[in-house]
């Protein structure tokens, strides 16, 4: 076994402290990886606080990691010592399920193996994630990262990437089409810069005037304070898709009411309370209200190789592990722009 640091929370109520415990040793097809990076995603919050249930403490959170290859299997035939390696949301599924056979792991139907807070694939063994020095994956459920990406900026593509770039490629969006992307945090920064490089007109969507600048400069054609509902009356069926970001329970009707015959709002956000939908808002002009995860390990790594070659990274401020607390409160105060990111050598 392999001693590891990291930080674990003890209970949802508990801080984010030093913790020491143990990950496997490679097998012959897994990768061992030194952790240089680890973005904070707003679901670690709500998962080391059990805000959505079910969470099992200890709880070492993060699932943006990126870090150099230490280790490779004997088996391992895509990576070598020195690549640049990434692990997102998850790290195995069953692997033969459908959805599973159809690179859709995210989905998969009997068990998906979460980066952390969750078990391995024997329903027992605690997983742990980034916020350590160090994990060991499965080759097939690590990423490459393109080493022309910043290692920090490129975490958080890892989970605020995928989850916009998912929906943006499964629906189609691209030039010619009006995007919406509500609230400009983690996710919607990134959603911003993928829709607006893929060619669509985008507006955001925020409660902060004090946005507007930066929603133009990371590519927005329009910004739309949502406080202010007169705004909101001369944009009804407007829109083709509507990316909602927005982690925190709101009114999801007025944003469904701005999409054209056949539009799409698809949420990305995960508020802890469920929403409350008009019917009349989805039967006007036949709206389609859906979800949308992460997205799989082949789709992960196209997003990974998009961002690359469009020179796309999530704006982040780096922060020493020892800040992580601190870190947790300035994000569900929507104060960061717009990611953290964990330098991992403070550990």
């Amino acid at each position: 076994m392999l001693p590891t640091r990291g930080y674990a929370t003890q209970g949802p109520t508990a801080p984010l402290e030093p913790f020491s415990f143990e990950r496997r040793e490679p097998g012959p097809r897994d990768v061992l990886i030194e952790i240089q990076f680890c973005g904070v995603c707003h679901s670690d919050i709500h998962q080391a606080r059990d805000e959505w249930g079910g969470s099992a403490y200890p709880m070492v959170p993060g699932h943006e990691i990126v870090g150099r290859v230490a280790r490779v299997g004997a088996g391992v035939t895509k990576f070598r010592e020195g690549d640049l390696a990434g692990v997102g949301c998850f790290v195995d599924s069953c692997r033969a399920c459908d959805n599973c056979l159809d690179g859709e792991e995210q989905y998969c139907v009997n068990h998906v193996v979460s980066t952390y807070n969750g078990t391995e694939k024997d329903e027992r063994t605690p997983t742990y994630g980034g916020y350590s020095s160090q994990i060991v994956v499965d080759e097939d459920y690590t990423l490459r990262i393109p080493e022309g990406l910043d290692p920090a900026g490129a975490a958080p593509l890892l989970c605020a990437g995928i989850t916009t770039y998912s929906p943006l490629k499964h629906f189609g969006v691209g030039p010619g089409q009006r995007v919406g992307v509500v609230g400009l945090g983690g996710l919607g920064h990134m959603g911003v810069k993928l829709a607006a490089s893929m060619g669509a007109e985008v507006t955001v969507f925020s409660t902060s005037r004090s946005k507007e600048q930066d929603a133009r400069a990371l590519g927005a054609h329009d910004f739309v304070v949502t406080g202010d509902a007169p705004h909101l009356a001369p944009l009804a069926g407007k829109y083709d898709f509507i990316l909602d970001t927005v982690s925190a329970p709101h009114d999801p009707n007025p944003y469904l009411n701005l999409l054209r015959r056949d539009g799409v709002l698809v949420l990305v956000g995960l508020p802890e309370k469920p929403l409350e939908v008009n019917a009349f808002s989805l039967a006007t002009n036949r709206r389609r209200l859906v979800g949308s995860s992460i997205g799989g390990i082949r789709e992960t790594q196209e997003m990974l190789d998009y961002c690359a070659a469009h020179g796309i990274t999530s704006d982040v401020e780096v922060i020493p592990i020892q800040q992580i607390n601190e870190a947790y409160e300035r994000t569900v105060r929507n104060d960061v722009r717009y990611r953290f990111v964990i330098d991992m050598k403070s550990l």
